[in-house]
């Protein structure tokens, strides 16, 4: 059987989709990372859980085992069908799978059927101005759903793949003779939620059909063209070029060889693919060459015309194009110069401080909060007060109460370090590192009414003081300080000199050390929470690192404006 198509193919890499059916070099794919194991494991939990609840919602519901199965279950009209096994469709090279088929109506003398598909992630966003079509586990069919106000689908490339994967599989039902002519699909979300969308409109068009079918036709072109040459026929179809995908490619060393060799000028991040076809066609190859380039004058380009005939430069073509050309250029600067850079003068730059700081972050597990840390520095002397690291955890078994108490903990140790302050005339900050899960954390902790523990009003008129005594240092540094990529944690802290003391330090891998702290009172646990503890420790002494960097060495780097 030729190659076909699967639906996560769609948007994925040209270059994946050529490479996996057969490379120009010797390949051996990596073992697939804890990380990955573990989101694969909850994924499929969630999925298997969900069908249980519909099944018990609809228990004449049908599950075929094999694809002639469903087949005949299609052609008699089943009202619901979990887990088919759909035909091939050869003449378009593509298979598809799907969790669930809603009978939706007939179509001439066949029953047509929109399909759904469980997914263990958000969908829906605050957006005002929309509306989205709600349905429910027990009410599935998109005629029996109601229109929610004030939500739209969320931009992240996650549900933009849970859209293409619907437009997929309509794609494949209405091959097969039972697909809706409206598209209609649904996305089940983490939550249970059902959310219907109709795919051959406009209204979605990240992942409506028309913009399926481009990326379908141009992935069916690479595989036409990696038969030819698999059989000596022509050029291998695809080159390497990197983007975000590459991040979680089996095939992201060879690819970033290749380029690095180059100096590529894909290798910024975070550009797109338009956006790299763009530089190079106006003979912005490499890193180098998009440095050297004016970000003034690319800004100056945009909404611009250009005059015939008069002189012109790159940046007056591309800064029409690319909208953000002026933040390629300083990415590739910081790179070039193999240092972050800054945004600011000397004298603007630094973060705020106190008498007494307090650096605070938290760790959580499936949208529980089990540990708040803290880490406390004197620098003036308090009475009662002492510089050290206090951890408020539990291991016990997560609920919205023991986040409650927790957090209640941690709170009441908190607001009592900040009177002991105020009572002697000493001055009190705290700081963590995106207060966006800091926030969200107290916020959903304060929910849970508890005797002793804090309320919102109470969080709110902390976070709200003025002046403020809680800083985001993630919003300082995106003003004062460039790099070349990402501006997390633990790249600034990095370049402020810090060093973790784990070898694998991420917030996915103390999910996966969660599991096993609080599965049992074994030697592995153990160490497993001790593991927790100070992973969290250095997090918290990581913004202690950089808020002393952003208060002085940084004020030496290079500007991002400095010409090279």
């Amino acid at each position: 059987m030729a190659d076909l198509l699967r639906s996560d193919e769609i948007l994925a890499c040209v270059h994946r989709v050529a490479l996996d059916r057969g490379q120009p070099f010797a390949f051996e794919r990596p073992t697939t990372t804890p990380e990955m194991a573990k989101r694969q494991r909850d994924a499929e939990h969630h999925r298997r859980a969900t069908l249980e609840v519909l099944l018990a919602n609809h228990p004449n519901a049908l599950q075929p085992h094999t694809v002639s199965e469903t087949m005949a279950m299609l052609d008699e009209g089943a009202e619901l069908v979990l887990q088919p096994r759909l035909a091939v469709d050869h003449l378009g090279r593509r298979k598809a799978t799907a969790h669930v088929l809603v009978r939706v109506g007939r179509l001439e003398e066949r029953f047509i059927y929109a399909p759904m598909i469980i997914k263990n992630n958000e969908v829906v966003e605050s957006a005002a101005t929309r509306r989205l079509l709600e349905g429910s586990l027990l009410h599935l069919t998109p005629s029996q759903a109601t229109f929610t106000d004030g939500l739209g689908p969320r931009s992240t490339p996650t549900v933009t793949r849970n859209g293409i994967t619907l437009a997929h599989i309509t794609r494949v039902l209405q091959t097969l003779g039972y697909g809706d002519p409206s598209g209609r699909g649904a996305m089940i979300d983490r939550n249970r939620r059902v959310w219907w969308f109709d795919l051959a409109s406009n209204n979605y068009p990240r992942f409506n059909l028309d913009t399926y079918d481009a990326m379908y036709h141009e992935r069916l072109s690479v595989l036409q063209a990696h038969d030819l040459w698999r059989t000596d026929q022509g050029e291998f179809p695809t080159k390497a070029y990197w983007h975000r995908e590459c991040l979680e490619c089996p095939y992201s060393s060879h690819c970033e060889g290749q380029l690095t060799d180059l100096d590529d000028v894909s290798l910024t991040r975070f550009t797109n693919i338009e956006e790299q076809l763009l530089l190079h066609e106006h003979g912005i190859d490499t890193r180098h060459q998009l440095a050297k380039m004016d970000p003034a004058r690319a800004k100056a380009a945009r909404g611009r015309a250009l005059i015939p005939r008069s002189e012109s430069a790159p940046e007056d073509h591309l800064g029409r194009s690319i909208d953000k050309l002026g933040d390629l250029i300083y990415r590739a600067r910081a790179y070039v110069r193999a240092s972050s850079l800054r945004n600011l003068e000397p004298e603007k730059m630094g973060c705020p401080t106190a008498d007494v700081e307090v650096d605070v972050d938290m760790e959580s597990y499936d949208d529980l909060t089990y540990l708040w840390g803290a880490t406390v520095t004197v620098n003036i002397p308090v009475a009662g007060v002492t510089s050290g690291h206090w951890s408020f955890v539990t291991w016990a078994e997560l609920d919205r109460s023991a986040e409650s108490r927790v957090f209640a903990d941690f709170w009441t140790w908190f607001m009592n370090l900040r009177s002991l302050c105020a009572g002697q005339g000493r001055t009190f900050a705290a700081y963590c590192f995106w207060a966006q899960a800091e926030d969200t954390a107290m916020n959903r902790a304060v929910l849970t009414p508890l005797a002793g523990g804090p309320t919102r009003e109470e969080v709110d008129a902390f976070r709200q003081q003025s002046p403020t005594e809680w800083i985001d240092l993630h919003e300082l540094a995106k003003q004062q300080i460039q790099t070349e990529g990402p501006l997390g944690l633990k790249q600034l802290a990095t370049s402020a000199g810090f060093a973790w003391r784990d070898e694998n330090p991420s917030g996915e891998a103390s999910m996966l050390w969660y599991e096993i702290a609080s599965a049992s009172e074994t030697s592995e646990a153990a160490a497993s929470r001790q593991r927790i503890l100070e992973y969290n420790e250095d997090d918290c002494r990581a913004t202690k690192a950089l808020r002393d960097w952003l208060n002085g060495p940084a004020k030496e780097l290079a500007h991002r404006d400095d010409p090279l």
